[in-house]
């Protein structure tokens, strides 16, 4: 019985499952109840997603023949009936130089980002290039005690985003370190969470905004004698700060809400304030308090782009920036590749996270 169930588990890993699911379908021989949960779980999604696609192009070409008619009506009734049939025919044409500038279609979406993997991978050939160039005198220079030359050119979309992961990351780690041992101490000690009690209730909601120019003025007065670029500091600090609320409240609630008999028997055994904490306390609060990091590292992944965008610091807020700024015709193909990119990053993210949550708590969950 054992061994059926361990082959099972192997072949639905494998992906067999599925092929057998597909071979059970068209011969027959696929359970009523397999058929439901087929179409629930592959076609169901399959056909969502091909809808979505559908939609999407449809208003794209909505809004491009929109914005090509006004930009012919507009030439019509400024330069004349020659300067309008000339527009219309370089729209025709594709030629980029006339193309109305609005809503990428998915396939314009899918060559932008074919373009940016191609991109990245010249930077980094440049990269490598450098540093083999650079090699012998950067030893050199390290031997004299001098700083080795880096890399000073434009980072890539994929430097970008693991960049911004970093921060996000380092941000999260933060709120960890700064939230759970405080809820700890308010959930232990009514008179502690009477006392911090306003003091959450206010900065709580504060905007990413705000927090960034709070930690910008308080990094580059500590920094004012470093050469050192301070934007990811300041990013991952404001990052920490806008996200560790969900953690803090979370582990007060948790450790409060410790049942007593846990308590009364850790005083029967006599243990110190740091076993109770780390034996009776933690091991109890564990779940909610997974809830809240989870929270706050998806708390951290939105306002990151917004605070990297301030920050101009090189990940993907800077990116999206830039590419708006930029307004060239493909810009907004690019931004679509960046949401896309952020959106998947950031259910990736919650899914780790609730893997973890679920590894360390009795109430197992599958997440929405």
């Amino acid at each position: 019985m054992k061994q059926s169930i361990t082959l099972g588990k192997v072949t639905e890993f494998m992906g067999l499952g599925f092929l057998s699911t597909l071979k059970d379908l068209f011969t027959g021989k696929l359970e009523k109840e397999d058929f439901r949960n087929f179409l629930r779980k592959v076609v169901v999604p399959l056909a969502s997603i091909l809808l979505f696609i559908g939609l999407w192009h449809m208003g794209a070409k909505s809004l491009y023949n929109k914005e090509a008619d006004f930009k012919i009506e507009k030439a019509l009734t400024e330069q004349g009936q020659e300067a309008a049939d000339a527009l219309r025919a370089c729209i025709a044409s594709g030629d980029i130089s006339c193309q109305p500038n609005t809503l990428p279609s998915p396939a314009q979406v899918w060559d932008s980002y074919k373009a940016l993997l191609k991109d990245h991978n010249i930077i980094s050939a440049d990269k490598a290039e450098f540093i083999e160039k650079t090699a012998t005198l950067n030893a050199e220079r390290l031997a004299e005690g001098k700083a080795a030359i880096t890399y000073t050119g434009r980072p890539s979309f994929v430097d970008q985003i693991i960049m911004s992961i970093k921060t996000v990351f380092a941000g999260f780690l933060l709120a960890l370190i700064i939230a759970v041992p405080i809820g700890v101490l308010i959930g232990l000690s009514p008179t502690l969470k009477s006392a911090f009690n306003w003091f959450i209730q206010i900065f709580k909601p504060v905007s990413p905004v705000v927090w960034y120019l709070l930690v910008f003025m308080i990094i580059k007065t500590i920094l004012i004698d470093s050469s050192e670029d301070s934007s990811f500091i300041i990013s991952f600090i404001s990052v920490g700060l806008c996200s560790m609320w969900a953690t803090l409240v979370n582990t007060a609630m948790g450790v409060s809400s410790v049942d007593k008999d846990y308590i009364n028997v850790a005083k029967v055994l006599k243990l110190g304030p740091i076993q109770k904490i780390f034996k009776v306390v933690l091991p109890s609060s564990l779940p909610l308090i997974f809830t809240g990091l989870k929270i706050t590292l998806s708390v951290a992944w939105m306002v990151l782009i917004a605070i990297e965008l301030l920050a101009q610091s090189p990940g993907l807020g800077s990116f999206v920036w830039e590419e708006f700024q930029n307004g060239a015709n493909d810009s907004n193909s690019k931004i679509i590749v960046a949401m896309f990119v952020i959106g998947i990053i950031g259910f990736l993210l919650d899914r780790i996270m609730l893997t973890i949550q679920n590894m360390v708590s009795f109430n197992k969950n599958d997440g929405i």
